[in-house]
């Protein structure tokens, strides 16, 4: 059991909700966001162990997300979480840093997977 903060970050409400319960049942304390700038300004207040990230979203995309963090020095292990898949895609997330690439619909093994090596890097900065 655990209780790092994990945020997350995707325009898909019923998502949200899903990660959300099951992250709480392994005793996560989550924050969830449909905007990444809503996330942005979160960051004043708390930066979460981990960011579960989709690509996919309105306004700001993931690898936007992706580039403001490094662009203001604030490393946070991130899981995407997208429903396309390409070589290019993969190779442009691992280079922003991304620790794990997933692809929709994601087991709760891989989930978890993802989420132990994550909060593994965490550990190492």
């Amino acid at each position: 059991m655990s209780n790092e903060n994990i945020a997350v970050l995707d325009d898909d409400p019923s998502l949200r909700k899903a990660l959300t319960r099951l992250l709480e049942a392994y005793s996560y304390r989550v924050r969830t966001y449909e905007l990444a700038q809503q996330f942005i300004d979160s960051l004043r207040l708390q930066v979460p162990e981990c960011l579960i990230l989709d690509l996919n979203m309105t306004q700001m995309t993931g690898d936007d997300v992706q580039h403001y963090l490094a662009g203001i020095g604030t490393r946070i292990p991130t899981i995407i979480l997208t429903g396309h898949d390409t070589f290019e895609i993969r190779k442009r997330c691992q280079q922003a840093g991304a620790v794990a690439f997933l692809v929709k619909p994601v087991t709760v093994d891989q989930l978890m997977r993802a989420l132990q090596t994550a909060l593994s890097t965490k550990l190492l900065h």
